[in-house]
């Protein structure tokens, strides 16, 4: 590879050829934050290279990442390398942030997937390189922690190898193992670099790895020269492609996500950083080759290409919240120029937005810009009207890209404010919360009066409230999720309702008989008048029905909701002077009340469908698992990567904490979805448990703690 001499220069002054934005992906503590500091060293941008247990690294920002050393939020660091613009998305490993992952992957051009010499491929490198074959882009891995103890590029590859393929392709060679760790040697140009204090000197490959590297190089010019048949004719031929030709028929591999290339080295030692870099923007795509937008418009589809000269035309991939300068997007310009105070209208809101300010971003840290062109990624503040995932389109251009979408949330809590100062902040705080993580889901539970926020896990939600108190000064408690429990009856019956109250002038008085039949699972509630002969004055039937539709969320025998009940009114009485609506709707009340208490009264429990996806050697595990939990497995097929989904309906109180479950149970292998499905009748175990706990029910509690 080339060694390119330092040159910092002005980030705006960039064609789209010259630009590469990767993204960097893999497990958690693989060295991706590092990676970032060494290529920013490496760059010329940095005097000194942070470190994670330091807390002072450049996109690892956050104080809740300088807390628990974990990324949690995607972040940009843009610098240039010779010629070439780099703009490196630093993504979070941990599973529960997954969707920063997938969002930053769909504006990159290549995926470096870092893995760990020490740890090797991970569960989450799987979920990286899942993620990243399913957005269709080139991928590489960088080999990191080679100088750590137990370190084994050997041990790698191969692990590389039988879980992604034979297309991955070792580059390079380490020279030393573990603490003796000195340099690689360069398979294409079959030479060798020793470094020190992060700098590469030529060097001979070392007698003991001589006749390894040979090996290698031979298999790789091999794997190259197989996909261009000219190439190959000549190598049959005994011609052996030069270093450069062998680097274009590879980048053309690379390209079409055939070929993977292997780099490898040390981030703290500066080993191979430089070989990396120059391979990122030699042999790496630019914008211009991914291929063009896909856009729609209604019902239109339509194609945007990467031109500079083409209308302006961005996506919103991340939204941030500093506080001091406020909301702050993350755009990739896919078309056209843009200039600060373009206006631009964002055709989910149909809002105008003025893009103020453009920056490039080197983690919390900006550079404004006079302009970005198409294949850039820049940051803007202050939209007023957008979130993460909007299209910001001509006017008149109501076209709209299609943006990842968060899974299905795994796990949630119950959120309160701690005092009633917060109360009138929380909602505000937590929607825009959701918006800078569009992976949280809000929603407001009227049976169980909870306010409940969803996300990917525990460490997500733990996040989510830490970030409420920093940015937005609301301090939540947390409780568990009560189950919205409810009840139905078995069999017709009969009651009278009487409210009779005397004052010193006029009274209250009215008589109203109910006769309640089931109604098949599912139908709800209705209402029907059989009252003749005007027993009940035909103004008064209105407040029969509110008296009743009032009492049905407590009316039953544990306090839970009724559902799925037919009630009429067939007969009343009244007086002409004391009757009025509010004793008529009483009477209402107070017959359905008895009417339910003589019906056979049974509790209904709520039954989710899940979805568990799972390597087949977990699936033994997971089916006894769910069978303890009541679950009734509707049947089981087998994905395209060979994994098993298993389809099962089981009592949501028996999942509300599975996300925390499966993940122990696989190792965090497996995923799930889960939906409400219907409402069954609860096993008396069940209704025995809520009825000692006749607190809640008495309080009128639509649910109870869960296990």
């Amino acid at each position: 590879m080339v060694q390119f001499m330092i040159e910092v220069r002005r980030l705006d002054r960039y064609e789209a050829a010259n630009i590469r934005n990767v993204v960097l992906i893999g497990h958690g503590g693989a060295g991706k934050t590092t990676l970032v500091e060494a290529l920013a060293l490496h760059a010329g941008v940095l005097a000194r290279a942070g470190r994670v247990d330091d807390g002072n690294t450049i996109t690892d920002f956050e104080p809740e990442e300088v807390k628990r050393h974990i990324s949690i939020s995607t972040a940009l660091a843009s610098f240039p390398v010779g010629p070439y613009k780099l703009n490196v998305l630093d993504t979070p490993g941990y599973a529960d942030f997954s969707y920063e992952m997938a969002a930053a992957i769909n504006v990159a051009e290549m995926a470096v997937i870092v893995v760990s010499g020490v740890e090797g491929v991970e569960v989450q490198t799987e979920a990286a390189w899942r993620l990243a074959a399913e957005a269709r882009i080139p991928r590489m891995f960088f080999v990191t922690k080679l100088d750590k103890e137990r370190a084994s590029f050997e041990r790698t590859v191969a692990q590389l190898r039988e879980t992604f393929g034979g297309g991955v392709a070792p580059l390079e060679l380490p020279i030393g193992e573990e603490g003796g760790l000195s340099g690689i040697a360069d398979l294409l140009t079959d030479t060798a670099y020793t470094y020190e204090d992060g700098h590469p000197a030529p060097a001979s490959i070392p007698g003991d790895l001589e006749e390894t590297e040979h090996r290698v190089h031979d298999n790789l010019v091999e794997g190259i020269v197989v996909a261009d048949d000219m190439l190959t004719e000549r190598y049959l031929e005994g011609d052996v492609p030069e270093p450069g030709e062998l680097a274009g028929a590879l980048a053309k591999g690379v390209a079409e996500a055939s070929v993977f290339p292997v780099l490898c080295g040390s981030s703290p030692l500066g080993i191979g950083i430089d070989h990396l870099a120059s391979f990122i923007c030699e042999i790496g795509p630019s914008p211009l080759q991914r291929g063009p937008c896909v856009v729609t418009a209604g019902d239109t589809t339509n194609e945007v290409r990467c031109d500079p000269s083409g209308p302006p035309l961005a996506l919103v991939f991340k939204t941030m919240s500093d506080p001091y300068i406020g909301k702050i997007s993350l755009l990739k310009i896919l078309s056209g120029t843009v200039q600060p105070d373009t206006v631009l209208t964002n055709p989910r809101t149909h809002s105008d937005e003025r893009l103020h300010t453009l920056q490039a971003m080197r983690g919390k840290e900006s550079e404004p810009l006079p302009q970005a062109s198409a294949g850039d990624v820049i940051a803007v503040p202050k939209l007023a009207h957008s979130t993460t995932g909007d299209t910001l389109a001509p006017k008149g251009m109501p076209v709209l890209i299609n943006a990842p979408r968060p899974d299905e949330p795994a796990l949630s809590i119950a959120v309160r404010p701690k005092s009633t100062a917060d109360e009138d902040k929380l909602m505000t705080a937590l929607n825009r919360l959701q918006e800078e993580d569009p992976a949280l889901s809000l929603t407001r539970i009227d049976e169980t009066h909870q306010t409940i926020l969803s996300g990917a896990g525990e460490t997500h939600l733990a996040i989510a409230c830490e970030r409420l108190q920093r940015k937005f000064g609301v301090e939540v408690t947390t409780e568990d999720l009560l189950v919205p429990y409810r009840e139905t009856i078995t069999r017709p019956a009969e009651a009278e309702g009487k409210y009779k109250k005397q004052t010193g002038g006029h009274g209250q008085f009215g008589v109203a008989f109910l006769r309640i039949a089931p109604l098949e699972r599912g139908a709800g509630f209705s209402f029907s008048d059989e009252v003749v002969g005007g027993a009940i004055p035909r103004q008064f039937i209105p407040a029969v029905e509110k008296g009743v539709r009032e009492a049905l969320p407590h009316a039953g025998a544990f306090g839970y909701p009724v559902c799925d009940i037919q009630v009429t009114c067939y007969d009343g009485k009244h007086h002409p002077v004391d009757s009025s609506e509010m004793s008529f709707k009483m009477a209402g009340s107070l017959a359905l009340k008895e009417a339910v208490s003589k019906a056979g009264p049974v509790l209904l429990e709520p039954i989710s469908r899940i979805e568990v996806t799972i390597p087949p050697d977990h699936q033994g595990e997971v089916l006894g698992d769910l069978s303890s939990r009541r679950a009734r497995v509707q049947g089981t097929e087998t994905t395209d990567r060979g994994w098993t989904t298993v389809v099962a309906l089981v009592p949501t109180a028996e999942v509300m904490r599975y996300a925390i479950d499966l993940r122990s149970l696989t190792g965090g292998k497996g995923r799930f979805t889960i939906s409400h499905d219907h409402y069954d009748a609860a096993p008396a175990h069940i209704a025995d448990k809520l009825t000692k706990t006749s607190a809640l029910a008495g309080a009128g509690a639509s649910g109870h703690l869960t296990k």
